[in-house]
């Protein structure tokens, strides 16, 4: 029997919020519709994917690999969507993705002079979003910063930059020269650890859960902000932090750690010429 992939956002939901109310809040649905779309998907692949007790929901081993297989294939659906909706209705599109703190004016600009009859537009990504809009074809390439999922990408090295921890300007590492990474140990990193794999490697890291779970920002304005007023660390590339500016933070370079990279993706499935001729373009730029 197919995967019914509406079933399969359902579950998405679900296992990503953990709780069949806020599944349904976000998928606009009623709850008694969500549960039994669940259990029509655990009857079809004969699996349970959901340990269910009154308080909480936690996923099974299957679920857990249901999880794991089901977000590539949404992603590789919504990407087909696009793209024949795309070539079906035009004009012509390239949508280019940039992390903040990247300047693209050049590549995009070069880019825009030898084509004319392209509508090319450009987009601001997020840490959660950078790939994932590649994926999903709403971006042709994007500039993202590493480190990223390689699997369904090419990737062309583009630079390198220095790092630097962003602390409250009263904070005890302010004013420094540098420090180095085990200096951030106590500390309550606001950001995905996977952003900072050096952070996550420090042997002691009794900061690490700071004042408890970790926030959800949407912006690097919003961290910026919560640094200055509650505390906490970010640890960002250093155009990043010049990007924005904040009277409540400062920056202070880290000696250890090596510099962030900023590479440019696209999907691998992908043959256009136009994505190569992109990427030599922005190559040459940097």
């Amino acid at each position: 029997m197919d995967v019914d992939l509406r079933k399969l956002r359902y579950f998405v939901a679900v296992a990503e919020e953990l709780h069949f109310g806020r599944a349904a809040e976000r998928l606009h649905i009623s709850q008694p519709v969500l549960s039994r779309q669940i259990r029509a998907l655990e009857h079809e692949l004969r699996a349970d994917l959901f340990i269910r007790n009154r308080r909480s929901i936690e996923l099974t081993d299957a679920g857990r690999q249901l999880l794991e297989d089901a977000l590539p294939l949404l992603a590789g659906a919504q990407a087909l969507r696009s793209r024949v909706q795309q070539a079906a209705h035009g004009p012509l599109a390239f949508t280019i993705g940039f992390m903040p703190g990247i300047t693209v004016t050049g590549a995009v600009r070069s880019f825009s002079a030898r084509h004319g009859d392209l509508n090319v537009q450009v987009v601001r990504t997020s840490w959660t979003d950078q790939v994932q809009w590649v994926h999903e074809g709403l971006l042709d390439v994007s500039f993202v910063r590493m480190p990223v999922e390689h699997q369904g990408l090419e990737l062309r090295r583009l630079f390198q930059e220095p790092r630097v921890a962003v602390v409250p300007a009263n904070h005890r590492l302010a004013g420094k020269e540098s420090i180095v990474i085990a200096d951030l140990a106590p500390e309550w990193l606001l950001q995905d650890p996977d952003a900072v794999p050096e952070w996550r490697d420090l042997p002691d890291r009794p900061g690490s859960e700071g004042g408890g779970p970790r926030p959800s920002f949407a912006t690097v304005e919003e961290k910026l902000e919560h640094v200055a007023t509650t505390g906490g660390v970010l640890v960002l590339p250093l155009s990043t932090a010049a990007y924005y500016t904040h009277i409540g933070v400062a920056c202070v370079p880290i000696d250890d750690i090596g510099p962030g990279e900023v590479c440019l993706a696209w999907s691998s499935g992908r043959r256009s010429p136009l994505l190569s001729e992109f990427a030599d373009i922005a190559a040459a730029q940097y």
